[in-house]
């Protein structure tokens, strides 16, 4: 079962795990509906529910091996909206949602933390026992989930955290509103790049290689990841360096546009930090295989095949327009 399935990530994660040969739930909310999904494969089942609503997310477990545990009110600025609405899915809900998964015998649940837990940090390389310096509700909920996870590891219930890193490229449900992938929309459909700031360093992965961890994570044996946590990214770049790439790639693909500026202004987000992926490789042999570059041209042929059509007025781009468009409570 994938909560948040319908999202950004699911709408690649869960046609490959249907190819896989698995049986797959998928249960959300839908604030962003479910039409990207692939509705006619027999393996797949969809649930609009809540994580909120245990009794029902309970039910909805009762068979599965597995939760993949994606659903939250994602990025930063999501919190603007209204910090209760994002506390209770971010929080709130967390804890009774792993106990229920586990009282319906889910044997291993993988949650979805994220590396912007380490917020500011000047060390070259920042590894999983890095304190947490959360700049934001929405960090800091990801960051007090994790050991309310791991309470409940136990023989029968393998629990493991992810702290995956920006996540870039293109999905059938695309955000447009994630640093490479702003970027790219600008380059593309504006001939201008616009950097907010441009020193802070952010870790990137590509969303194929999000994929194929998730095939890795649900393959391994329970002993090599009961109760460890894993960054997972694929390089850190300067927000500057990743609007070069951004430049470089774009002038290839679309001669037409010309020379593409880089304008700097300020920024107000601080968040840094570089991250190392060692430990995921030394213990279950993962390496991402995929480049920022592979996202940016990924979305260039998108946005050529006409696949994301209107892209900076759509608030379904945008979690934040979107979940107000939606009015979320």
């Amino acid at each position: 079962m994938i909560t948040g399935g319908a999202g950004y990530v699911g709408n690649l994660l869960v046609p490959q795990l249907l190819e896989d040969g698995h049986n797959v739930i998928v249960y959300d909310i839908m604030y962003f509906g479910k039409d990207t999904l692939p509705l006619d494969h027999p393996g797949l089942s969809v649930i609009e529910g809540d994580i909120r609503d245990t009794a029902k997310l309970e039910k909805a477990c009762e068979g599965m091996d597995a939760v993949i545990h994606l659903a939250c009110i994602s990025n930063d600025p999501s919190f603007e909206l209204d910090e209760g609405l994002s506390t209770s899915i971010n929080y709130d809900c967390f804890e009774p949602m792993v106990v229920a998964a586990k009282e319906a015998r889910v044997k291993r649940f993988i949650y979805a933390s994220t590396s912007s837990v380490y917020g500011v940090s000047d060390a070259p390389e920042v590894r999983e026992d890095h304190p947490l310096v959360p700049l934001t509700h929405y960090n800091r909920f990801k960051g007090m989930c994790e050991p309310l996870l791991f309470k409940h590891q136990g023989p029968d219930f393998t629990c493991v955290t992810i702290r995956p890193s920006t996540v870039c490229g293109y999905s059938p449900r695309a955000r447009l509103d994630l640093t490479v992938n702003i970027l790219t929309n600008h380059a593309v459909n504006k001939g201008k790049i616009t950097v907010f700031g441009g020193d802070q360093y952010r870790p990137n992965l590509h969303i194929k290689d999000m994929v194929r961890l998730y095939q890795t994570i649900l393959a391994v044996d329970a002993d090599k990841i009961a109760g460890e946590t894993f960054n997972v990214g694929y390089r850190n770049l300067s927000v500057m360096e990743i609007a070069k790439q951004v430049k470089k790639v774009v002038e290839e693909e679309y001669p037409e546009l010309g020379d593409i500026k880089i304008v700097r202004t300020p920024s107000d987000d601080n968040r840094s930090y570089r991250v190392t992926s060692d430990k995921i490789k030394d213990m279950l042999g993962y390496e991402p295989i995929f480049t920022v570059e592979d996202a940016i041209r990924d979305l260039c042929l998108a946005f050529r095949e006409g696949k994301l059509p209107d892209s900076f007025d759509n608030p379904w781009y945008y979690n934040v327009k979107q979940l107000q468009e939606r009015r979320a409570a």
